[in-house]
């Protein structure tokens, strides 16, 4: 444990010093990997070096000429090119950003050719200082980027998934402090990067599950996979406290009156307003004045109104006396006449059937026609009429339907036997054109033997 007290070493300016000049004990920086490779690549932290000296506005200047540079896809820049790259830039400041990538081996001059040319080290820079030009809600975009890709070309290493790792808890904390807010509009502004970071992680799930699943044999990789893992299922279970949150805030909501204006629309119309003070000022300076008063007026309303809503208070009431039950008529829903007529005129012609024939005489069918479109009080017989009597007609000779009392059983025992022709016959009737034709045998003629 270092000692707040114990003075750091400085080195003194204008000289170089080495790593091991700050631990006190040196086999720790041959023990650390990490360490080890700082201290072997001191070129790259000499380019930082480099960009990172002078003032910030000197600073941002290198950076977005390197960012310029690196992203505008030529390897190698003649001096004119170069001008017309940085045309809005003072010519004095381009040739001292020029001359300081020279001086960190990221720009190299060509005295043949003419030309600069960029260096894998300038492009090693840009990727790592990639994040300076994003936006503070696309970090975790570039971490996730960064893991997806490292893991594609397996060069994947347990750092990078403990940055990403960290990004998750803090952005967890994040969200955690805005839910125990229960400000409306801390709510609302978390959950939209919520939903953000949520997608971005669905995105890059399966390589998040492929790093937990291969990280097996690396100790570092499999530590940090497991924590990854651990902060995405606590991340990703925050959906239903921002649900939960947002719905007693919508709860909590109070319109006002029948205007429509609810309290969050009083609470952004007075974020909008630059001096608070000045409303409960305006407010307060005069007292509400009444200009008509009429109490005679006013009492009487109150009064009614008093009246009109106060309850009545509970009365006995007696039983109602005894009442005759009325006199009941149990009656029998008629049937259609066309029962009644199609069986009357199915008996009638039983009648003629039944009487004895000679030897060369045989009973002649009737025809479904004759049956069905009889005249009904000397009018021709109507569509429904007709309809009606062909869903009869099955009736005839059905064993459950003969055991009914009434007009359906009279007319199921009428011996007749319907069959039905496959043939639409052609009618010159009123209301129906066509009708298929079919017959009607006495039950007598089919149940008679053959005659051999």
């Amino acid at each position: 444990m270092h000692d707040p007290r114990t003075p750091v070493p400085q080195a003194p300016p204008d000289t170089e010093s080495a790593l091991s000049d700050y631990f006190r004990d040196p086999d720790a920086l041959s023990d650390s990997a990490l360490a080890w490779q700082l201290d072997h690549n001191p070129e790259v932290t000499d380019a930082l070096r480099a960009l990172m000296q002078g003032p910030s506005g000197l600073v941002r200047l290198r950076l977005w000429m390197l960012f310029t540079l690196v992203g505008q896809g030529q390897a190698y820049l003649a001096r004119e090119a170069l001008d017309q790259l940085f045309y809005a830039v003072r010519p004095e400041a381009v040739d001292s950003v020029v001359k300081r990538f020279r001086e960190a081996a990221l720009l190299t001059w060509d005295d043949s050719l003419r030309q600069y040319g960029l260096t894998p080290l300038a492009q090693q820079l840009a990727t790592m200082l990639a994040p300076v030009g994003q936006s503070s809600n696309d970090e975790l975009a570039g971490l996730l980027s960064q893991v997806v890709g490292a893991d594609q070309l397996g060069t994947l290493q347990g750092n990078q998934v403990h940055m990403l790792q960290a990004q998750l808890v803090r952005l967890h904390h994040e969200f955690a402090d805005a839910i125990a807010s229960g400000s409306e509009f801390r709510l609302r502004e978390a959950r939209k990067r919520y939903d953000r970071a949520s997608r971005l992680i669905d995105k890059a799930s399966s390589t998040i599950t492929a790093i937990i699943g291969n990280a097996h044999g690396q100790r570092a990789l499999e530590q940090a996979a497991r924590g990854l893992g651990l902060a995405q299922s606590r991340l990703l279970a925050m959906a239903s406290q921002f649900n939960r949150a947002l719905q007693q805030v919508d709860r909590q909501r109070v319109t006002l009156g029948t205007t429509g204006i609810t309290s969050t629309d009083v609470k952004l119309w007075l974020q909008t307003q630059v001096q608070l003070e000045r409303l409960t000022m305006e407010a307060l300076h005069g007292p509400v004045g009444l200009s008509v008063l009429s109490p005679h007026e006013m009492l009487d309303v109150a009064e009614a109104e008093f009246e009109r809503d106060r309850p009545e208070a509970w009365r006995a009431e007696p039983l109602p006396s005894a009442q005759m039950a009325p006199v009941g008529d149990l009656t029998a829903v008629a049937l259609p006449q066309e029962l009644g007529d199609l069986s009357a005129l199915l008996a009638d012609w039983a009648l003629i059937h039944s009487a004895p024939l000679s030897e060369n005489e045989s009973a002649a069918p009737r025809t479904v026609h004759a049956a069905l479109l009889g005249e009904s009080a000397g009018q021709p017989a109507r569509y429904a009429q007709v309809a009606y009597k062909a869903q009869l007609l099955p009736l005839l000779g059905d064993a459950q339907a003969q055991d009914l009392p009434g007009a359906t059983g009279e007319l199921a025992r009428q011996p007749w036997r319907l069959q039905w022709h496959n043939v639409l016959a052609a009618l010159d009737h009123p209301e129906i054109s066509h009708l298929s034709s079919g017959q009607l045998e006495h039950s007598r003629v089919s149940a008679a033997p053959e005659k051999p």
